[in-house]
């Protein structure tokens, strides 16, 4: 089976700007195409930035709003799948809103859709409801791809589950603020290494509001190790998951194989 090539735009666009965002994600997805990328990955809430306030509301879209048909666009035009995070408006239950991310296969049709479920911060806790489906998969390339966001990542419960329910891949759009950089730098890498599988970790970067986004965006392969990794500014990084190596690693890592389930019942 051959690598899934996987790009990460690091770059936090135009704030309250759909359409503006939306261009900035087709230009990164020619570069991508051009260096071989089969996945595009880019940041929590890329579609509308992150620091909008109230304006989340009138920004927010249904997962098969405008927007996700113009993603679908973008990846048939260049032929590769595109994960991108977006407020969404829940059309079942007024007034509801999720920080979600979808990904969208390079023939343009929806694969997964993910609903965070660890909110972080007085924003995030004023304006979204947490999803409640801690595990989402689809098939890409051949591996098995999940998908959470930013906070999620940090529970090791949540990475766990991924990796029990055969998780290869696992794409973390997020929106890492200062001065948590130890996330990219140590907990992302640790987080593949335990779980044997590989893990894309894309990030905002720069000034947006009262925050400060610190870029690194990672890709850890199932050695702990960062297979590419960005500065602190507006990048596109490009790594390989090889299903080769992840078999052998986890062969020769087998700490799914030598759980001890029986001894954990007090984590919940």
């Amino acid at each position: 089976m051959p690598a899934l090539r996987t790009a990460l735009l690091q770059s936090s666009g135009e704030l309250g700007d759909v359409a503006a965002n939306l261009k900035i994600l087709d230009e990164a997805a020619a570069r991508a195409a051009a260096a071989g990328a089969d996945l595009l990955l880019a940041p929590e809430l890329f579609l509308t930035g992150y620091a909008i306030g109230a304006d989340i509301a009138r920004l927010a879209e249904p997962v098969d709003g405008p927007s996700a048909r113009a993603v679908a666009a973008v990846a048939v035009r260049h032929g590769l799948a595109v994960g991108y995070g977006y407020p969404e408006r829940d059309t079942e239950r007024h007034g509801v809103l999720y920080n979600s991310a979808q990904l969208i296969g390079a023939d343009g049709v929806p694969l997964m859709r993910y609903r965070k479920t660890h909110l972080f911060g007085d924003f995030e806790l004023k304006w979204f409801t947490p999803g409640d489906r801690p595990v989402v998969q689809t098939e890409l390339g051949g591996l098995t791809v999940g998908m959470m966001i930013c906070y999620d990542v940090e529970f090791p419960e949540n990475v766990r589950a991924h990796a029990l329910a055969g998780t290869d891949l696992l794409l973390v759009p997020t929106a890492l603020m200062h001065p948590a950089e130890v996330v990219p730098l140590s907990v992302v890498p640790v987080r593949a290494f335990e779980n044997q599988l590989y893990l894309a970790y894309a990030n905002r970067t720069g000034p947006e509001g009262d925050f400060e986004f610190v870029g690194l965006s990672t890709l850890a392969g199932p050695d702990g190790t960062a297979r590419a990794r960005a500065g602190r500014g507006e990048e596109l990084v490009l790594g390989d998951v090889d299903p080769a190596f992840l078999a052998a690693s986890r062969k020769e890592n087998p700490y799914l194989r030598d759980r001890r389930p029986g001894l954990y019942g007090s984590l919940v």
